[in-house]
Formats: structure tokens, C-alpha cells, sequence
């Protein structure tokens, strides 16, 4: 309960009322008048009794106060734990990290996105990071609402980007390019098309050699303070068992037999909890160690692709490789998708809609081959 009581030493606010909060840490608060008093003192009983009630000091807490106790908490990955840090350094902190929580508005926010020098691709993640400590704060009454709430701020729009995929000479010429025993690594990225985590994370018993599949379980990481970790695929949909061509099939049982697999201890995230356990990874790198993805890209892929004449070229052009094969052999976007390990096939068809039959010559031909056949009667013959 709050009260109001007079306090006869106070000229100002002899109003003053008490209340405890949800800590049990008594508050007060000092007025004029005692109808203002006893206003706030109803809304103060209100709020307690429906759990609405907020702190008045609490918003008064930094963004970058807020923020770094939501980072520190999040069950982040070691890549996205850097990723979110670096993004929150450079991008967010100099803008909005030192004010208030409860000073920032709307229209604070709409000018920090505005004012990013950065690519609609990059200020979209940049932003996610905002909101969700926003999110976060307004879950746990630090503010007294959430200025990113529907959709309040408007983000620029992602430019159309049709991918153009590599051509079989140019898959070629990485796998030339690689040392040798990276080669099976970059025909079956192109001939399977797991992401590059998900290829290195890759063991021995996941694939069936007689069955001809490969099991996507987990994907490896680089891990906080070096080496690597085991960890879940990227989500939920990326769980799949994907079907093996024979050529990725002789592929990978040669890469076996002349770069055989050992036993590697590395700790494993993909359970309930972190386990130290032994594995067989098929890629490897010369001593027999996890890939690791920094180490990989600087010391193997980087000089490879500039050495094939593609500098700009990621291993997630391979992925793209064997999707458009999928998509010229005929398969439906839902087949493509859980090829891919993707959310649905409206995420597919965002990517490589334009891969398919273009729909205007499609309608042209379901015409034609119709009429050159068989024209139908258009209009009903006339009784006699």
C-alpha cells in the first residue's frame, strides 16, 4: 500500500508519497499539492496490484549498461559472441550507448538507422541488436514501453540481388586450385551443398556409403580463444539427410582412402551440455586437426581462389553451384529447400527464384503445344 502524508519540514513538496516496490525497497516521492499526491498514489497502487509497475530510476540506466548485461547473457555461439561485441563497439555504443535508456525515443532510433554508413544488408543485423535490448529492457519493467515495437522504425530496403552461379569449369578450377586434400572438400560443398561449418563438422559415421547419404548434425566453429567447437546446425531446418550423388560418393571414399581420418578429441555443445569427446572428422587439416574456419579462409581458400582467377568467390558460391543444379534438373522449391537446409521454400525462392523457368515463356509454350495439336471449339455450335 502507498501513502501520503504531510511533511511539514519540506516548503517545496510537503506532499510526499511512500510506497515499496516490487524489491521491497521503500520509495517516495514529493508534491505540491495533495491532489497530485493522492493521484500518483492511485496509480502507483494500481500498477502494483495489476505487475505493471516500472521503477521510476531504473530507465535512467545507459544503453550501454543495458546492453552489455543482455550480451553477457545471450547463449550466443563464440562467432555471433564477437560479431554482436564488435557490432555494439562500432556502430552503437558511439551513437546512443551513453544516454539513458528512457531518453531515447523513435525518433532518436529512426536517425540512428538513418545516419549507419553502412549497406541495408548490414544496418538491418546492426538494428536487430537495438531492438533486442529494447525487447529485453521492456520485459523487465526497466522502461515504460519499447520505442522499436511494431515495426515503429522504418529500415532501408534490400536491394534485388540475383545470384549468378559459378559455372562446372569455374568449380573446376577451385578444386585444382586447393591443395590436394581440400579438393573432395570443394566437390562436395558443390555436389551436396552444406555450409561451410556443416562440411567441416562432417564425421565419418555420418555418411553411408551404400545408402549414398550424408547426415547434417552439427557444424564446427571457431571457438573463444582459438581452436574449434561442435556445435547445433545453424537452426532447426538445418537438421537434414542429404542424398549423395555417386561422383561425390567416389569422391569422398577416395579423399578417405588417401587422407584416412583420426581420432581428434574436440568439445562437443550439442547436447544438453558441453561434452569432451572423440571424433573422425572426413576434412581435416595437413595435421590431422579440425578445420578451423579463420585459419581455413586466410591459409587455404583466399590464395586458392585468387589463384583460379575468382578473388571475389566464397565457399557459399558452391552452395549456390548445387542449387542451381537442382533447380535445372526440375526439382520443386520445396525439395531444394530441405536440400538446403532452409527455413521453408518462400526463403528459397527469395534466392533463387529467378533460377527457374522463366514463367512468360512457360505460358507461351503450355499454349502452343495445346493449339498446334488440337484447337478447341471456342463457342458453343448453334442448335438447328
Amino acid at each position: 500500500m502507498a501513502t501520503v502524508k504531510k511533511d511539514p519540514t519540506r516548503t517545496k513538496t510537503p506532499y510526499v508519497c511512500r510506497w515499496r516496490d516490487t524489491a521491497g525497497v521503500q520509495r517516495k516521492k514529493g508534491f505540491a499539492r495533495k491532489v497530485d499526491a493522492d493521484r500518483f498514489r492511485a496509480e502507483v497502487e494500481h500498477k502494483l496490484s495489476i505487475g505493471t509497475y516500472i521503477d521510476p530510476r531504473a530507465g535512467k540506466v545507459t544503453f550501454r549498461e543495458r546492453a552489455e548485461l543482455w550480451r553477457t547473457a545471450q547463449p550466443h555461439r563464440p562467432n555471433t559472441q564477437a560479431r554482436v561485441k564488435s557490432q555494439l563497439k562500432q556502430h552503437i555504443y558511439p551513437a546512443i550507448g551513453d544516454r539513458p535508456m528512457v531518453t531515447i525515443g523513435q525518433t532518436d532510433l529512426q536517425g540512428f538507422v538513418t545516419g549507419l554508413p553502412l549497406a541495408a544488408s548490414t544496418v538491418r543485423p546492426v538494428f536487430a541488436i537495438v531492438r533486442a535490448v529494447f525487447a529485453d529492457a521492456y520485459r523487465n519493467r526497466v522502461i515504460p514501453f519499447d520505442p522499436c515495437g511494431r515495426r515503429a522504425i522504418k529500415l532501408p530496403e534490400l536491394p534485388i540481388e540475383q545470384i549468378t552461379p559459378l559455372t562446372l569449369d569455374q568449380v573446376e578450377s577451385l578444386a585444382d586450385a586447393v591443395p590436394p586434400r581440400y579438393r573432395a572438400l570443394v566437390e562436395g560443398v558443390a555436389g551436396a551443398g552444406p555450409r561451410q561449418g556443416e562440411s567441416f563438422g562432417i564425421e565419418v559415421e555420418h555418411i553411408d556409403f551404400t545408402e549414398r547419404v550424408v547426415q547434417i548434425r552439427q557444424q564446427l566453429q571457431p571457438a573463444t580463444g582459438g581452436g574449434v567447437v561442435v556445435c547445433a546446425p545453424k537452426n532447426r531446418h538445418s537438421y537434414r539427410t542429404v542424398p549423395l550423388a555417386e561422383v561425390v560418393v567416389e569422391k569422398w571414399r577416395a579423399h578417405l582412402a588417401e587422407f584416412p581420418a583420426r581420432e581428434v578429441e574436440v568439445l562437443d555443445t550439442t547436447g544438453m551440455r558441453p561434452v569432451r569427446r572423440m571424433a573422425r572428422f572426413v576434412f581435416t587439416d595437413a595435421d590431422g586437426n579440425p578445420l578451423d574456419r579463420n585459419s581455413f579462409n586466410d591459409q587455404v581458400w583466399n590464395p586458392s581462389r585468387a589463384a583460379a582467377g575468382l578473388p571475389d568467390v566464397g565457399m557459399h558460391d558452391l552452395r549456390h553451384f548445387y542449387a542451381s543444379l537442382l533447380i535445372r534438373a526440375g526439382l520443386n522449391p520445396k525439395v531444394v529447400a530441405a536440400r538446403l537446409g532452409h527455413k521453408d521454400a518462400a526463403m528459397t525462392l527469395r534466392v533463387y527464384a529467378h533460377l527457374w523457368a522463366d514463367d512468360e515463356d512457360r505460358s507461351r509454350q503450355a499454349i502452343d503445344d495445346v493449339f498446334r495439336r488440337d484447337v478447341p471449339t471456342m463457342r458453343p455450335t448453334e442448335e438447328r
